[in-house]
């Protein structure tokens, strides 16, 4: 039941930065809940692989190479899922920055319940 939840925060989360984010298109909400799906299985599959390959370039930058690869989730994600685009790599950069922040503050409220 946690998981539905967060699946489908996220996929709202989608949406929402998509109409207020240029260069973010989303053809609706059903786009969005296989976003929502896709990256979280890429983050589960794809990301750790990423992650341990890119280990020395994470150290040396001190963590801050972890911002690309989550930019990278996003772009593969745009590849997978048809109806969801991203223009450039920048915005995929942001997005995925701006969507970390507010799961991480919809998961702060939703767990303040518990």
């Amino acid at each position: 039941m946690n998981l539905l939840i967060k699946i489908l925060i996220t996929s709202g989360l989608v949406l929402l930065i998509a109409n207020f984010m240029p260069g973010v298109h989303v053809a609706g909400f059903t786009t969005a809940l296989i976003v929502a799906i896709v990256l979280g299985l890429l983050n589960i599959f794809i990301k750790p692989i990423l992650v341990i390959l890119t280990l020395p370039v994470t150290i040396l930058t001190l963590g801050l190479f972890l911002l690309v690869i989550n930019a990278l989730m996003i772009l593969l994600c745009t590849k997978i899922v048809g109806g969801f685009s991203v223009d450039t790599f920048w915005t995929a950069l942001f997005f995925s920055i701006i969507l970390s922040v507010l799961q991480s503050i919809m998961n702060g409220i939703l767990g303040e319940g518990k």
